[in-house]
């Protein structure tokens, strides 16, 4: 099977455990991470990522368990192929 990339995004009230939860969470589904920007605006956390999945069948896997850390976190966490990230962001 062909591995994909994909664009993870991550907003949320900063506090302690967002980038331990969300890595533990790909690490745990095989998912490499290829680059990591992440800040804080404010009071604001924010990250973006780009990775790769080996087994894109496993993305609504993926999807459920970043699910729990969205609500236990109270974070915005969106999960989007990288192409057809590109494809909406085109100018």
């Amino acid at each position: 099977m062909k591995e994909k990339k994909a664009v993870i995004s991550v907003v949320g009230k900063d506090q302690v455990g967002i980038i331990a939860g969300v890595t533990t969470v790909l690490a745990d589904n095989d998912i490499n991470i290829l680059d990591i920007s992440q800040t804080i605006l404010q009071d604001f956390f924010t990250m973006m990522m780009l990775v790769e999945i080996k087994d894109p069948e496993k993305m609504e896997k993926l999807q459920l368990d970043l699910e729990e850390i969205r609500n236990r976190m109270h974070l915005k966490i969106d999960v989007q192929r990288e192409d057809l990230f590109q494809t909406m962001h085109r100018i």
